[in-house]
């Protein structure tokens, strides 16, 4: 079976997933729940944020789809961040960088003002460095999680698939959320293919890709 390009497919993303041959994604770029019961202002919620049986099945799935030298860039909660690595490598990945996301606002504050997000770069085998290896502090512009509680930018998600793919290339996000990675993959010339557990966050996607 060949995977879907430009598609948003609806379901839970480890049983899609499963339905994908080995080796078929060129690219990963993920925002998978942080395991942290997040509650924004206004009261809204993350599916599965405060269970982790998800984690190891669904990274182990990431691995078997992606490419062999392929490249996944996955955000993760900071405070269950031995969980993410634990899953990482459980499924044969290699952490190969670490990205911090500079915000000009702090998103919460307890002990400290929390001013930044973040990701790890990991790889699958051997994969060749970028030609133009990005800086591992980027910036980041507010969206106003209008379309999603913890909806990402474009621009610093558009920067980081233009670096670690091919034009043509396909670019899977299994928690696909509101669709940004797919937005800004269909903007750096790249297919895409989203997976989403909630209808309403699959509808914005088809909203903002399809529209």
């Amino acid at each position: 079976m060949v995977p879907a390009r430009n598609t948003i497919l609806w379901g839970d993303c480890i049983t899609l997933m499963q339905r994908l041959p080995g080796g078929s994604v060129d690219f990963i770029l993920t925002d998978p729940p942080y395991l942290v019961r997040y509650r924004d202002r206004s009261g809204r919620t993350v599916a599965n944020d405060a269970d982790a049986s998800w984690l190891k099945p669904a990274f182990t799935e990431m691995y078997r789809v992606l490419k062999p030298g392929g490249l996944t860039v996955s955000f993760y909660g900071w405070n269950e961040a031995d969980k993410f690595i634990a899953a990482w490598r459980a499924a044969g990945f290699r952490i190969v960088g670490h990205i911090v996301f500079c915000k000009d606002y702090p998103s919460s504050r307890r002990f400290l003002r929390h001013h930044h997000e973040q990701a790890y770069l990991l790889a699958k085998g051997r994969a060749p460095s970028p030609s133009r290896p990005l800086t591992d502090v980027m910036s980041w512009d507010y969206t106003g999680n209008r379309l999603h509680p913890t909806q990402k930018p474009l621009a610093p998600l558009e920067r980081l698939i233009q670096t670690f793919s091919q034009p043509g290339d396909l670019v899977l996000d299994p928690f696909c959320g509101s669709g940004s990675t797919l937005v800004a993959a269909e903007r750096a010339g790249r297919s895409f293919l989203g997976m989403e557990l909630e209808a309403r966050h699959h509808a914005t996607a088809c909203l903002r890709v399809y529209s």
